[in-house]
């Protein structure tokens, strides 16, 4: 089988992040409206594997039924106010990470702020550093388009993202509240500044 940096013009390998380890098993590209269908697939299951133990069946359903179908993801590969990357390996999409501009919370203190809104990896490639590779392909991301400050909301109750968000340099500078389904729940919004990036 071809690997897919030869057949997509999409295609972009991790370059800094292979530089930085030497190891990467990830080739981060930016989504096509091709990928929405395993895109869809993708995200509902990494969000049931995160959350699911946490929150109620009819929640979780109701939750990504608004969020994670195919038609909702075209959309979001289409808006020009987002950017999709995807983590491949072989074909197999293993990772996500979901841009978005615009709404930027009063909390957060910007001159031009960029939203991290979703960073998934399936589970069997946890470990890997697939996160890290997403997370510096954001950056690189953000930083092209201008942005001094990057930010996310994170649920108050998953500690493994937020052990992460802070070794990755994001400070908590707030909280809104997330729907999921009918449970309004406390999300804790960080930052992080990007200028320090570029020095």
């Amino acid at each position: 089988m071809e690997h897919e940096e030869k057949t997509n013009p999409n295609f972009t390998r991790s370059a800094d992040g292979q530089a930085r380890r030497g190891t990467s098993v990830a080739h981060i590209r930016t989504a096509t409206e091709e990928d929405a269908a395993r895109l869809s697939e993708i995200a509902r299951r990494t969000f049931v594997d995160t959350f699911a133990a946490d929150n109620t069946e009819e929640n979780m359903r109701l939750h990504c039924d608004a969020t994670y179908s195919e038609a909702l993801q075209l959309a979001e590969i289409q808006d020009p106010n987002r950017l999709t990357l995807l983590a491949t390996h072989e074909w197999n999409i293993v990772g996500f990470v979901q841009l978005r501009w615009g709404n930027t919370p009063e909390c957060v203190q910007a001159k031009s702020a960029g939203e991290l809104q979703r960073l998934y990896v399936d589970k069997d490639w946890h470990g890997k550093g697939i996160a890290q590779d997403l997370m510096q392909a954001a950056i690189d991301a953000m930083l092209h388009k201008g942005n001094d400050v990057m930010w996310l909301g994170v649920w108050e109750h998953n500690p493994r993202a937020i052990a992460f968000y802070k070794k990755s340099g994001f400070i908590e500078v707030g909280s809104h509240v997330f729907p999921l389904g009918n449970d309004p729940q406390r999300d804790i919004i960080m930052m992080k500044p990007l200028a320090a990036a570029t020095e």
